[in-house]
């Protein structure tokens, strides 16, 4: 068997990929390696396998839980800095941000099959033994689940150098207030989903259209973002603009782009709780 670290490395995406909750996934991994530990190993043929399938069915509960007692309609997943060399072998795996968004349209059962089959690269026979459910079964749900995404393949995404400088000449016009530049970079279906958590407000959870995205993207930055530090960081695989007053971070935007090189996403993560570990 591997060591702990490998094994938490390991089983940490498939947690990630369902919850989106860093301490939901670790409480799911400590909670299987535990049980794991009380059994009797050597009548597990294949412990790494089983150690999945443990993983993931816990998850998919878990994320029932926390669906069923869901306070507000934008729950954004916790950020994960993607860019770190030492943690690069779990990070990989982690979808991207748009992605994760996009799959919580699905109910849990379908998301395990879409991220084990299109994320994982499973087998339908390998999913129904961890699905617990028929090859037939597992097929139908996948089918289900992309007529609801309308999409063939999720793609795990880099941000790159040319985001970068993107992101740097849209920090430039935000505090510039220059309009005209805005708009040329914001595609027309833009929106900004924000999500403050239980302890804080957002002015909106959902925005969407150009003018409506520059008023409250303008506003907020010259009446809460002003004086704060702006950096450029890689999250989940997308780049992000981190806010800083000190060294506290106050909020987590995160930028998708089209293949025009228009802005038709901002994820915006103001709960403190989902900020605490980037």
């Amino acid at each position: 068997m591997n060591d702990l670290n490998t094994l938490n490395k390991k089983l940490f995406p498939y947690a990630y990929n369902i919850l989106g909750n860093i301490d939901d996934c670790q409480d799911v991994i400590q909670d299987v390696l535990i049980k794991f530990n009380a059994k009797e190993v050597s009548s597990i043929s294949n412990p790494n396998a089983y150690l999945i399938k443990s993983v993931i069915n816990q998850a998919i509960n878990l994320k029932k839980k926390n669906n069923r007692e869901r306070q507000h309609k934008i729950v954004l997943p916790e950020p994960i800095v993607t860019n770190q060399g030492e943690s690069k072998i779990e990070l990989d795996e982690i979808l991207n941000y748009s992605m994760f968004v996009l799959l919580d349209t699905l109910n849990t059962k379908e998301r395990a099959v879409f991220l084990l089959k299109e994320a994982f690269d499973y087998e339908h026979d390998e999913i129904a033994e961890i699905l617990e459910t028929s090859v037939e079964n597992s097929r139908q749900i996948l089918t289900r689940a992309k007529k609801k995404l309308k999409l063939r393949k999720p793609e795990i995404a880099t941000s790159s150098a040319k985001d970068r400088k993107y992101l740097e000449k849209y920090v430039s016009a935000i505090r510039k207030g220059d309009v005209k530049t805005l708009e040329q970079m914001l595609s027309d279906e833009v929106q900004v989903l924000a999500d403050a958590g239980n302890k804080l407000q957002v002015i909106a959870e959902l925005t969407s259209g150009i003018d409506d995205t520059i008023n409250l993207m303008t506003y907020v930055y010259e009446n809460h973002q002003k004086d704060l530090e702006i950096k450029i960081e890689e999250i989940n695989h997308q780049s992000a603009l981190l806010f800083y007053r000190g060294t506290t971070l106050i909020n987590c935007q995160i930028f998708e782009l089209n293949p025009y090189g228009k802005i038709t996403s901002i994820f915006s993560v103001v709960d403190p709780e989902k900020l605490m570990k980037i």
